[in-house]
């Protein structure tokens, strides 16, 4: 492993240039229990908040973990998984909101006034559209399995979509036996990071559909008016949705995201048995990751890092890219040296293809785990022909 340094920066300085300033965590680089600010995060004690998250997705910063990584039942979270399912659906083509499916005699039997409840009529007939927002702002545990039941067929085959879609999205802590979280003897499970994969892939791959469904006030249907019970929305600056979830076995827990400029941040707080202490961590948290950090882009995506050597090639190096916008949070007010290194197996071996991935950005911060970004070749690299070989083993000699 060729591990190779360049760069020690003082975050208040120079910000605008991308080897002035760098200090990014992704998922799980703060360790469990720990903030990255300098201030100390607005939460309650373990016994009263045992689960919590906080992380800037724009940049997969964690700004803080406590048992991050530990499963627990999400209840009514799920539904932003069948969401998830269903908005994926309808880009393939394979779910039309102006569809409508049909409430069938068993389904209203078992689910009727079952928990929450968007009060779907015996034998309706339910636009999609109206089932997804049903679900989204009034928890419809009815609207969840006449969506799965009307587009797969039945409960089991919308199940097989929803960890289908999850395994895709990296979510190996968690698996989904029920559409709308109800008890299910604990086969449904998460973890707050696997929560944090989710939010950010349905707030960035779904921005239209997110922002149509997700984060009412309340919905109307069937002339019952019932509100959003999100602790957030009209009283945190930005905020979006996503889900409330509570059963007697999970306790309460929370799913919650607000964007400011183009800066997202998702929080998790799960395991509370107060609905006061559930929506005081969440605010709490948000609040305090937008204010207590100052944040710069400090490379674009597609943006020269260094280079590194390769073997047996047309060149005897190749130069490396990023693959996304990087980003920084600084607590406010330090000046912490951040070190930048670059890392591969090298020297890397011709050929190489033109982005394809074949070095790691590490960036080390003080108080946090190594973050490791990844890096792309910038060129295209062939192989080296016969005279080339020899002339790159003269040069290595003197090199």
């Amino acid at each position: 492993m060729v591990r190779r340094v360049i760069g020690n920066t003082q975050p208040r300085c120079a910000a605008v240039r991308f080897l002035g300033i760098l200090a990014i965590a992704l998922l799980g680089a703060v360790l469990p229990g720990t903030a990255l600010g300098q201030s100390p995060a607005p939460i309650g004690s373990e016994e009263d908040v045992p689960i919590a998250l906080l992380v800037d997705v724009t940049s997969d910063q964690v700004l803080f973990a406590r048992e991050a990584d530990r499963r627990f039942v999400p209840a009514s979270i799920t539904k932003v998984m069948t969401l998830f399912h269903a908005f994926e659906l309808i880009e393939e083509g394979n779910l039309d909101p102006r569809q409508q499916f049909q409430m069938a005699p068993e389904t209203w039997e078992e689910w009727y006034r079952k928990g929450s409840t968007m009060f779907i009529g015996a034998e309706d007939r339910v636009l999609v559209d109206d089932l997804l927002m049903g679900i989204a702002n009034v928890s419809a545990n009815d609207g969840s399995i006449a969506l799965a039941e009307g587009q797969a067929g039945s409960v089991e085959n919308w199940l097989d979509g929803m960890n289908s879609r999850a395994r895709a999205l990296g979510m190996t802590n968690s698996h989904f036996g029920t559409p709308n979280g109800w008890p299910d003897e604990g086969r449904t499970f998460t973890n707050a990071f696997d929560l944090v994969k989710l939010a950010k892939a349905i707030a960035r791959r779904h921005p239209e559909k997110y922002a149509r469904y997700v984060g009412r006030n309340g919905f109307r249907y069937n002339n019952i008016a019932q509100n959003n019970r999100d602790p957030m929305i009209g009283r945190v600056k930005g905020a979006d949705g996503m889900k409330t979830g509570y059963t007697n076995e999970s306790g309460l827990g929370y799913l919650g995201s607000a964007k400011r400029g183009d800066q997202r941040l998702v929080v998790v707080v799960a395991g509370t048995n107060r609905q006061d202490i559930r929506a005081a961590a969440a605010r709490g948290l948000i609040e305090w990751g937008f204010a207590a950090f100052d944040r710069v882009q400090v490379a674009r995506k597609g943006q020269w890092v260094g280079s590194a050597r390769v073997q047996n090639g047309d060149a005897r190096s190749v130069s490396l890219e990023t693959v996304q916008p990087v980003f920084v949070n600084v607590p406010v007010g330090s000046e912490r040296d951040v070190k930048l290194s670059i890392a591969y197996d090298g020297p890397l071996r011709a050929p190489i293809a033109a982005g394809s991935r074949v070095a790691t950005l590490v960036v080390e911060v003080p108080g946090g785990e190594p973050a490791r970004i990844p890096l792309v070749a910038q060129d295209a690299v062939g192989e080296a022909g016969f005279f080339t070989r020899i002339w790159n083993g003269i040069a290595g000699w003197f090199s």
